[in-house]
């Protein structure tokens, strides 16, 4: 098995074409798309167990891994960045140190995490509870799948470096590889073996381990003929600090993501059970164009990253302008398709007709998200590329203020009208305000371009 043919480098300006954005979107919406069937994978087994304990169980264990794991997604986003802004300026060697620094932070936080597992478990089941049995079962799933934190993050590091590098189909191949041998395996351990909700929590645990043998073995092809970073150059600490501090604003930014859905969630079920219901459905509508919007962000991380580390402005306002297009015009799509189907999709989601009747008033509001929410992925792209992480980890923590400010005017006096307000308001502040910043970046970024 050989490595696929990578980009070369650039020093100077590089082609930036609408061919070169979806080589990256392409491959990495897929792969995006692909990671839900895992999800639905893992309640489809254990669902033919009969046993809605388990099926619950799977439901939180899943939201407690989704939460963990979203969090320290910043390992694949920063060492994108990192690893685009290097290969951009030729330094080989920095590409494979940054590498090596993010795996040593990824095993690190997965160690730390395997070792906290009883007070995360604790605090997480508080939070969410569920009864007795549901709470057993999750015991034993987290157990078993916590082992599988430094396996996930330093996936995640490894995913980051092929992206970095351009290598968007390889960053897919990888992303099948973990799903399909996870699914596999939720089949045999589940249905086979009888092993219960431990299965499923081995199959992810396997399905990680089988992926990073297999990404660490393409880098090793990618690597064995190049010139390796030292223990130093690895170790530098002014390039470890950069790369914390990077990750620690992503983080952030994760962080103020997650609490904004979390109160739309809880504004949501204050509103009755039907109206929490008729949301959740909705909000699924934006979460799946989301994955479309991604991997537009992908490929501006990337285009971006390299234009600045080869200190070229050309490309990177190409690179932008591109990206901007097809943003508009994907969530323009989606936004269509929502207001077309999203009734239908609706009756599919639920037989209830009080959530169906509620759902239809409000999906006005869920088919705009796409569209008022693409400036802010494709603005995460870019910032997170030039590893402008401070300006966006602010913006966010503004748009967060805004919208809890709002949430907590509006709902009261509007009701569920004025939480989808809010939403907006908060989707479309954060492109805005990223947007603002962003020619004053550039100035700066490329004031000595050569």
């Amino acid at each position: 098995m050989t490595a696929p043919a990578p980009p070369q480098p650039a020093t100077a300006d590089f082609p930036v074409t609408h061919r070169s954005v979806f080589a990256i979107a392409a491959p990495m919406t897929l792969a995006f798309i692909s990671t839900p069937l895992v999800g639905l994978a893992d309640t489809w087994t254990i669902g033919q167990l009969g046993d809605a304990a388990l099926i619950g169980a799977i439901a939180v264990g899943g939201i407690i891994f989704d939460i963990l794991f979203t969090t320290m997604n910043f390992l694949r986003a920063g060492t994108t960045g990192l690893v685009a802004q290097a290969f951009g300026a030729g330094r080989v060697r920095e590409e494979a140190a940054i590498l090596f620094r993010a795996l040593l932070l990824a095993v690190g936080i997965g160690i730390l995490a395997i070792l906290l597992q009883t007070p995360l478990l604790s605090a997480s089941l508080w939070f969410i509870g569920g009864t007795e049995r549901v709470q057993e079962a999750v015991i034993v799933y987290f157990s078993v799948r916590v082992l599988a934190a430094p396996l996930t993050l330093s996936n995640y590091s490894v995913l980051g470096y092929f992206l970095g590098r351009g290598e968007a189909m390889t960053g897919l191949a990888l992303q099948t590889v973990l799903n399909l041998t996870n699914i596999a395996l939720n089949i045999l351990f589940v249905l086979v073996f009888d092993w219960g909700v431990a299965g499923v929590a081995f199959a992810s645990v396997l399905g990680e381990l089988v992926a990073l043998i297999l990404g660490v073995f393409l880098v090793w092809l990618r690597l064995r003929k190049a010139p390796w970073p030292t223990r130093a150059e690895v170790l530098d600490r002014t390039e470890l600090m950069r790369m914390m501090s990077v990750n620690r604003d992503i983080m952030i930014r994760s962080f103020a993501l997650l609490f904004a859905f979390a109160t739309f969630t809880r504004l949501s079920a204050q509103q009755g059970e039907v109206m929490l219901a008729a949301n959740a459905i909705l909000e699924k509508y934006f979460l799946l164009a989301g994955y479309f919007l991604d991997g537009i962000a992908t490929a501006a991380e990337q285009l971006a990253g390299r234009a600045v580390g080869a200190m070229r402005r050309k490309p990177f306002v190409r690179a932008v302008k591109l990206c901007a297009f097809w943003s508009v015009v994907l969530s323009g799509l989606a936004t269509l398709f929502f207001l077309a189907a999203g009734g239908p999709i609706l009756d599919l989601m639920t037989p209830a007709e009080n959530v169906r009747a509620l759902g239809r008033d409000f999906l006005i509001y869920a088919a705009l998200t796409p569209l008022v929410g693409a400036v802010a992925f494709l603005m995460d792209g870019v910032f997170i590329g030039a590893t402008w992480s401070r300006d966006m980890r602010n913006m966010m923590l503004v748009s967060l203020a805004v919208f809890l400010v709002a949430a907590y005017t509006l709902t009261p006096a509007l009701g569920n009208t004025g939480l989808w307000i809010s939403f907006l308001i908060f989707l479309g502040l954060r492109g805005i305000t990223l947007s603002a910043i962003l020619p004053r970046r550039m100035n700066e970024t490329f004031s000595n371009e050569s």
